[in-house]
């Protein structure tokens, strides 16, 4: 029987987005955009409302294109606040949008976010190695530091915490807890 972190084990969604996704290494450009609207839009709820709307995200907003949510005007947030398959907060549906405008932004300034982002922790996998969900942090000095960076560049809804979460996700961190299938899978080292 295969030992997983503890967070996943009460919804399949959950575990299917733990064995697959969680903390594997995302260096595609839309994938790392889809990543950070998601996680902005979690914002004051819990990752699996957000899994469960993730398909409904996909088809709302373009399959998360940063080019043609970039354009979206008052009409298409309108629209958007209407849609009962996302998560209807304005500040969230706009955050997207200004997100878009500095991602693209960064792509244009340095060549791709994916570098931007990795840089940070130049360009590996930090592992962590935690045995119990109590030891995994909220927030780091390095997701404060990227947190002010994307602040200061027009971005929103990237805070510290947030930041935190999206490089779990993305695999900028290791935190399967060190008795988790995954862990070694992802590099870590027992």
């Amino acid at each position: 029987m295969l030992i997983r972190c503890d967070w996943c084990l009460k919804d399949d969604l959950y575990l299917h987005y733990h064995d697959e996704e969680w903390g594997v290494p995302v260096h595609d450009e839309q994938k790392l955009f889809e990543f950070l609207i998601l996680e902005g839009a979690q914002a004051g709820l819990s990752w699996l409302t957000v899994l469960r709307k993730r398909e409904a995200y996909r088809k709302a907003f373009d399959g998360f294109d940063p080019q043609k949510i970039a354009l979206y005007d008052h009409s298409k947030i309108l629209e958007l606040i209407k849609n009962e398959g996302i998560i209807r907060n304005r500040l969230k549906i706009e955050s997207a949008i200004k997100n878009a405008q500095a991602f693209l932004m960064i792509q244009e300034q340095m060549g791709s976010f994916d570098r931007y982002i990795w840089d940070f922790v130049d360009g590996r996998t930090i592992q962590n190695r935690f045995a119990t969900l109590k030891e995994i942090p909220a927030e780091t000095e390095i997701s404060r530091i990227i947190s002010k960076d994307m602040k200061k560049r027009g971005f929103s809804f990237v805070g510290p915490t947030i930041i935190y979460a999206q490089m779990q996700a993305t695999g900028m961190l290791n935190d399967h807890l060190i008795n988790c299938h995954r862990y070694q899978e992802l590099g870590g080292i027992v």
